[in-house]
């Protein structure tokens, strides 16, 4: 086996890892893709001799490469026009397939990259390769041009804007299901107390509808009786032409919308002690046809 062969077998290994590290760094699969394969390139064209640690020589390439590509970004004013909501990863009630499942191990929600969105290039690198894949911190230092005590600083930062903004969902599933069932249901049927009881007063709901100016609601919503409002509206201007089907978003419980056969939007909801803390929500026509929900057919 020559050392070609042995190199691509290396990187294969690590391959859904750095998808991880690069979809908690980009929120978005495609670029995810394109880091990894960045990170492929520079493998290939490395002298890799010396390498003891191949999984975390990559590791902080893939950071690298996630960071530039973060700045680049900013340089470039690729702003969305308010709230951008990454990527989601759909999948049927009975779960991701094991492409995925490396992709959302550790409970990477919707919400927690919604929040990871706000924070600054260096900061996210610093949170999430410390915080949730366990990198030192003097190995994220070089990588952000600063001292480990710096990158320590950087990560606290975003600790703390992290913390009680993206709260980890109830693990039971099922109990998941039946508060986001009933809460479609009160929606369904008008019922304004009903709504507001399955939701937590500090509620939040957010909505990405790509670059059109004029969004056709607003694009964030704060507390029980304005989120309770907003989803009666929704609902009364859907119509009955909608078909909603159940689904896991990130492996949690959400719900995919389409009309005509056309994906028309995704629901991801965070549930914490029985109640709906954040509703996020994807209504981008042009991402909406870039996902993949053929497990829901």
């Amino acid at each position: 086996m020559d050392e070609n062969h042995l190199l691509a077998e290396g990187f294969e290994a690590h391959r859904g890892h750095l998808r991880a590290v690069a979809y908690r760094m980009l929120g978005s699969l495609s670029e995810a893709d394109d880091a990894v394969q960045e990170a492929w390139l520079r493998l290939s064209r490395s002298d890799t001799g010396a390498v003891e640690n191949l999984g975390g020589w990559l590791t902080t390439v893939v950071g690298r490469v996630c960071l530039d590509m973060l700045r680049s970004r900013t340089a470039r004013r690729e702003e969305p026009l308010g709230v951008r909501i990454p990527d989601p990863v759909v999948s049927g009630e009975s779960g991701p397939g094991p492409e995925d499942q490396a992709l959302l191990a550790d409970s990477v929600g919707l919400a927690l990259l919604v929040v990871l969105e706000t924070l600054g290039p260096a900061e996210r690198l610093a949170f999430v390769l410390h915080d949730l894949f366990g990198v030192p911190f003097d190995q994220i230092a070089p990588i952000v041009d600063r001292t480990p005590a710096a990158a320590r600083q950087l990560a606290s930062r975003a600790r703390r804007r992290v913390r009680g903004a993206a709260p980890a969902p109830d693990p039971d599933l099922a109990r998941q299901r039946e508060v986001v069932d009933a809460f479609l249901a009160a929606a369904r049927g008008g019922d304004m107390e009903g709504l507001i009881a399955l939701l937590d007063p500090d509620v939040v709901l957010r909505a990405d509808y790509g670059g059109a100016p004029a969004a056709p609601a607003p694009r964030e919503v704060r507390g029980a009786a304005a989120v309770a409002n907003q989803a009666l509206t929704f609902s009364r201007l859907s119509g009955s032409g909608l078909l909603t089907r159940p689904a896991l978003v990130n492996g949690a419980v959400g719900v995919v919308s389409s009309r005509e056969g056309r994906p028309f939007s995704v629901l991801a909801f965070t549930v914490v002690d029985g109640r709906i803390v954040a509703i996020d929500i994807l209504a981008d026509p042009e991402r909406l046809d870039g996902l993949d929900l053929t497990d829901l057919n």
